[in-house]
């Protein structure tokens, strides 16, 4: 499966968990690091547990596991490292305080 089509799966696994304001980023021109930065919150920690266990298990349903999950569940800020593509999943106030989306402002912003 190719990038794009999990970047498919990954939205709608953060949709079904009601993940707000999802941002897709194409980071490939611009770093080494992944090809793709998906961006989301939750306005409470369960909100974000579920958003970041509904996302691991679909891709799990592929046979793809993260290679890296970084922060606690209680952090306010959850990455889940998939090798191309990097999902960080926020609480509001956290994606507020740390705006990826302005630091990562040449990127390309891609609708799937």
């Amino acid at each position: 499966m190719d990038s794009k089509e999990l970047l498919k799966v990954i939205k709608k696994a953060i949709d079904d968990k009601k993940g707000e304001d999802i941002k897709i980023l194409d980071i490939s021109k611009l770093c080494v690091i992944c090809d793709y930065f998906v961006i989301t919150h939750g306005y409470n920690q369960p909100q974000v547990e579920a958003i970041t266990d509904n996302i691991i298990d679909e891709l799990g349903k592929l046979k793809i596991s993260p290679k890296r999950v970084e922060g606690q569940k209680n952090s306010g800020w959850i990455l889940l490292d998939y090798g191309d593509i990097v999902i960080h999943v926020f609480m509001n106030d956290q994606r507020s305080f740390y705006e990826l989306e302005r630091i990562w402002k040449d990127a390309e912003s891609i609708q799937t």
